[in-house]
């Protein structure tokens, strides 16, 4: 279990990270915290020629408010997670990041990393997806700003040029915070597996605490986080306090989803699953925003 030979370069700033990729081009990858990297190097699924060592760059590491949350791509997780300007103006990441690994993993791991990695079973792409969120890329030919929807391509692909990297990720804010109500739930083989199955809920309320505005993003379930436009469009108006309109909501998810068996499950049981999961999410938001029916919780 050792990784192929590798040149390795440590550079000191954004632009000398880029001219580490230019030079060697489609050979070289980048090293964020390595907890996905590493491993396959390891087991020589990935054998780069060069690794280009981001820990030095400085620049990369912060959590910024300004209207839009900004964080950059060098944060750890754990920062992430324990950043109390992150549980105020988005507490889906804060809650997604409680599934991720454990403690070690959110230690090492980096925010940026994991969402440039793109596993479709990875839980920081869904919430990015479910919160619209902006990739910020830096590259030879200048930044570039990536919508979420967009940035996430296929299994481990992104939207990233070879000579590109992700500088730092945009959530923009609440319409209303007091109004924005979140939940997050996935399943998985064992606690920080990654899932077979997940969901991220954003759902805006209006005065009346009906949905204005749903979003409902899926993980494990196809090659990318997917959002689910027509089960958010049956939410559109309706009330989580209605749990026929959960059950149809879920029942939707669930006709829409054609994922892949493999050894882990079969594609009707990961349906079954992702079905589910929507349905406990809509009920752990109605919990929150003060509208589950008496005697009802949000397991």
């Amino acid at each position: 279990m050792k990784p192929a030979p590798f040149l390795y370069y440590r550079p000191d700033s954004v632009e000398e990270a880029l001219a580490a990729l230019a030079q060697q081009g489609d050979d070289a990858k980048l090293l964020a915290g390595g907890q996905s990297l590493v491993p396959m190097m390891n087991f020589r699924l990935a054998q780069p020629a060069a690794l280009v060592d981001l820990a030095g760059v400085g620049e990369l590491v912060g959590i910024r408010r300004n209207g839009a949350l900004e964080i950059g791509a060098m944060t750890r997780q754990s920062a992430v997670m324990d950043a109390a300007v992150v549980a105020e103006t988005a507490p889906l990441l804060v809650e997604a990041l409680t599934w991720v690994g454990h403690t070690a993993n959110r230690n090492r791991g980096t925010f940026g990393g994991s969402v440039a990695h793109a596993d479709p079973a990875a839980e920081l792409p869904a919430a990015l997806l479910a919160l619209e969120a902006e990739m910020l890329v830096a590259g030879p030919a200048g930044a570039r700003v990536v919508p979420a929807d967009d940035f996430f391509l296929f299994y481990l692909t992104t939207a990233l040029e070879p000579d590109e990297l992700l500088r730092a990720v945009r959530v923009p804010a609440a319409p209303d915070p007091k109004r924005r109500v979140v939940a997050f739930t996935e399943v998985a083989r064992r606690r920080g597996d990654f899932a077979l199955a997940g969901v991220a809920l954003v759902a805006d309320l209006d005065a009346a605490g009906a949905v204005a505005r749903a979003a409902i993003a899926l993980l494990g379930v196809d090659g990318r986080p997917v959002r689910m436009a027509d089960a958010e469009a049956l939410l559109a108006g309706g009330s989580l306090a209605d749990a026929a309109l959960r059950g149809a909501v879920a029942a939707r998810t669930r006709d829409a989803l054609d994922p892949a068996s493999d050894h882990h499950g079969s594609a009707e049981y990961r349906k079954d699953v992702a079905a589910a999961l929507v349905e406990r999410a809509l009920r752990q938001a109605a919990l929150r925003a003060g509208q589950a029916p008496a005697g009802e919780d949000g397991r």
